[in-house]
C-alpha cells in the first residue's frame, strides 16, 4: 500500500513556540539519529534569524509517523514576511494553528488565520505554553473561536480540533488534567483531522511551484508539491507561466525531503514536496503540467508593498574604505538576486540617478535585506522609509495597520497619548494582572520612527504588534521627529574634549577617536533645529597649572544605533550610511550653506 503524504503548515504571531513546536515534532519523529548532537531550534537556520528570534524564511522538513510521512512547513510569523505564509498554505493539507495560553490571538494569528480559512483549510488548534503562570485556556479557547467566526468560517472549521502543548518539553495533552509525556496525542490528530488536498498518481500531471532555491552548480531550483500524477527525472513535462505561456523541457535533477536532508529522487507521486531542477526561468506560482494536456493550477497572488526604501550608491567622504562591494552595477545584481526569491519585494530605477526603490511589506522587511547585503560586504546608502500611496476614484489613501500594545497599566496614558498625536484610534482596551491591553488602528506613517519611542516610555516592559489592516483615506499631517540633530562640521577624528562639551547639547551617538566627516550626524540634539558643531577641538596645551582646570572628562557612554533604529530615525533630509562594520547618519547634503539653500 501507497504511504500516506500529508503537508502540515506551522502558522502562528511571532515568538507563540512555532519553531520549538517543529524542533519536538523532529525529535520524536525520528528525524534524528540517536549520535546526532541536536540543537535548538534547527529550523532556524540562518544567522539573522538565531540573532532576532524569529523566523524569516518558510523552511521545510519531514518526518515518518505511524505509516505516514509528514512534510513539515514553518513559517515566519512576521507580518513583515507575509509574502511566505500566503503562498505556503496553498500546498498545505492542514495547519497547526499555534496560540500562546496567556496572550491569546494577536494581529498576525488574525492574518494567518483568515488566509488558512479562506483557503477551506481545517485548522488544527494548538494552545501553547500552558505551563505559563498566566494561562488562560477557556479564554484563550474562546478568542479563537470569537476569531473564527469573525473572519466568516464555516461550520466545519468553526468545530476545530484543539490540542494542549508545551513544545519546549515535547508535551501534548487533549485535556489540561491528562498526564502525557510526548507529542502522541497531537500526532494522532493530525492523523485523524487531516484531509489530503490531493488528487490521484495515474491522472495528468499537476504540481505548483510555492517557493524557490539558488544552487552555485544547478542554478535555480523550484520547490513545488505534486497535486496529481508522478513526477519523474529524464521524462519531458511542461511549465505554464503566469502570463499563459507554456515551456517544455526535462527534469535535469530532483530531491526529496527526509529529516532536514535533502535526498535525491528519481520518482515523486501527488502529495510530495519535491525541489526540481532544470528549469532557468521558474518562478513562484507557477504550474508543472502535462505536456499534452495543460492544467494550470491557479497562479498564487501575493499582497502588495507598504512601504519603500531609496538604496543609493554611498557617496561620503568615507566611502570604499569597509566594504567590497560599492558601485551601482554591483548593488544592482544584488537586488536582482534577491527578487529571484524574494517574491514580495519590488524594485525600480529611479532614472537619472545611481538609485533604486526598493519597496517590501515593512521595515522589517527592507531591513533584513540590508543587513544581509551589509553582511556580504556591500556598502550603500539608504533613505527614510516612505509608506506607498494609491488613489481611489479621486481620493488619497495609505496603508493603515491594527496595533495591539500590551504594557503595564501605569504607562497606557503615555502610550494612548503618542499614538493619539500620530493619528492613531482606540478600537479596544481591557486590563487585567496589572497589563493593559489596548488596540489601535494608526497609518503606517505613524509607526514608523516609533518603535524606540514606545520602548522608552514603557521602560521595555511593554509589547507593541502591528499588521497591515487596509488601504484608508489619508489622515492628514503626522508631526515629524521633534528634535533636532548635532552635526559634524568638519572631517578628522573626534577628540574626547570637544565630545565632553558637546554633551551637554544633545545626546551623542559617537565616541571619541571615531572618524567623522562633515554633514555626518554625530548626536541628537536636547531641543528643536539642527547644530552644527565641531567635535575635533582638542584642549589648549600651556604650561600653566591650575586646580579646577585641569579635572578628568567624564563622558557619558554614547547611545549606539542598531540598523533598524537607524532606519526609524533618520529625517527625510537624512540618509543611514550602511557598511560591514559601521552604521553612521549623515545628512542627504553634506555641506552646510548647500543645506540652506535648499532648505
Amino acid at each position: 500500500m501507497a504511504e500516506k503524504i500529508l503537508t502540515l503548515g506551522v502558522i502562528a504571531h511571532v515568538d507563540h513556540g512555532k519553531t520549538t513546536l517543529v524542533d519536538a515534532l523532529l525529535r520524536q519523529g525520528g528525524a534524528f539519529a540517536e549520535h546526532e548532537t541536536i540543537g535548538e531550534l534547527v529550523m532556524d537556520s540562518n544567522a539573522q534569524e538565531r540573532e532576532r528570534g524569529i523566523t524569516i524564511l518558510s523552511k521545510n522538513c519531514a518526518i515518518r509517523h505511524g505509516g505516514m510521512k509528514i512534510n513539515i512547513v514553518d513559517t515566519p510569523g512576521h507580518a513583515d514576511f507575509g509574502s511566505e505564509v500566503e503562498r505556503v498554505l496553498k500546498v498545505c493539507d492542514t495547519v497547526l494553528l499555534l496560540v500562546d495560553a496567556q496572550e491569546g490571538p494577536m494581529p498576525q494569528t488574525r492574518f494567518v488565520t483568515a488566509k488558512a480559512l479562506a483557503l477551506g483549510l481545517n485548522p488544527i488548534v494548538v494552545i501553547n505554553k500552558i505551563d505559563k503562570p498566566g494561562a488562560n485556556i477557556a479564554k484563550t479557547h474562546d478568542q479563537i473561536f470569537d476569531l473564527f467566526a469573525e473572519l466568516g468560517a464555516t461550520d466545519a472549521q468553526l468545530d476545530f480540533p484543539m490540542v494542549l502543548t508545551i513544545a519546549k518539553q515535547g508535551i501534548a495533552k487533549l485535556k489540561e488534567s491528562d498526564e502525557s509525556t510526548n507529542l502522541e496525542p497531537l500526532f494522532e490528530t493530525i492523523s485523524a483531522k487531516t484531509e489530503l488536498r490531493v488528487g490521484s498518481a495515474e491522472k495528468p500531471l499537476q504540481a505548483l511551484v510555492y517557493s524557490l532555491e539558488y544552487d552555485n552548480h544547478i542554478g535555480r531550483i523550484g520547490i513545488v508539491r505534486v497535486i496529481r500524477g508522478k513526477l519523474k527525472t529524464g521524462t519531458e513535462i511542461a511549465l505554464a507561466h503566469r502570463d499563459g505561456s507554456l515551456t517544455k523541457g526535462r527534469i535535469s535533477k530532483m530531491f526529496i525531503y527526509q529529516g532536514l536532508k535533502k535526498v535525491e529522487a528519481t520518482e515523486a507521486e501527488a502529495g510530495e514536496i519535491v525541489g526540481v531542477a532544470g528549469f532557468d526561468d521558474i518562478t513562484i506560482g507557477e504550474t508543472f503540467t502535462d505536456p499534452a494536456n495543460p492544467e494550470p493550477l491557479p497562479v498564487i497572488e501575493i499582497g502588495e508593498p507598504t512601504v519603500s526604501m531609496t538604496f543609493n550608491v554611498n557617496t561620503s567622504p568615507l566611502a570604499g574604505r569597509e566594504g567590497k562591494f560599492v558601485t551601482t552595477r554591483q548593488i544592482r545584481d544584488r537586488l536582482r538576486r534577491e527578487l529571484e526569491t524574494n517574491v514580495g519585494l519590488r524594485v525600480e530605477a529611479i532614472p537619472h540617478s545611481d538609485s533604486y526603490q526598493v519597496s517590501g511589506r515593512g521595515e522589517l522587511h527592507l531591513a533584513v535585506l540590508i543587513e544581509n547585503m551589509r553582511r556580504e560586504g556591500f556598502e550603500l546608502a539608504v533613505g527614510r522609509p516612505q509608506v506607498i500611496l494609491r488613489t481611489e476614484n479621486g481620493v488619497k489613501q495609505e496603508p493603515i495597520e491594527q496595533v495591539i500594545a500590551n504594557i503595564p497599566d501605569e504607562m497606557s496614558g503615555v502610550v494612548i497619548e503618542k499614538i493619539g498625536k500620530r493619528k492613531g484610534e482606540m478600537r479596544d482596551m481591557c486590563s487585567s494582572e496589572g497589563y493593559t491591553r489596548i488596540e489601535f488602528e494608526i497609518p503606517t506613517r505613524g509607526l514608523i520612527g516609533y518603535q524606540s519611542e514606545f520602548i522608552r516610555d514603557t521602560r521595555g516592559e511593554g509589547t507593541l504588534d502591528h499588521i497591515f489592516l487596509k488601504y484608508d483615506d489619508w489622515r492628514g499631517h503626522i508631526p515629524a521627529r521633534t528634535n533636532g540633530v548635532l552635526i559634524s562640521q568638519a572631517q578628522g577624528v573626534s577628540m574626547g574634549y570637544a565630545l565632553a562639551n558637546l554633551q551637554e547639547r544633545g545626546t551623542l551617538f559617537i565616541g571619541p577617536q571615531t572618524e567623522v566627516y562633515e554633514g555626518m550626524i554625530i548626536g541628537e540634539a536636547s531641543r528643536p533645529g539642527d547644530l552644527v558643531v565641531n567635535p575635533l577641538k582638542g584642549k589648549k596645551l600651556t604650561n600653566v597649572r591650575a586646580s579646577g582646570t585641569d579635572d578628568a572628562l567624564n563622558l557619558t557612554p554614547p547611545r549606539k544605533l542598531t540598523l533598524e533604529h537607524a532606519i526609524e530615525y533618520v529625517a527625510d533630509d537624512e540618509l543611514v550610511e550602511v557598511t560591514p562594520s559601521k552604521i553612521r547618519l549623515r545628512k542627504k547634503l553634506l555641506i552646510e550653506h548647500e543645506r540652506r539653500r535648499d532648505k
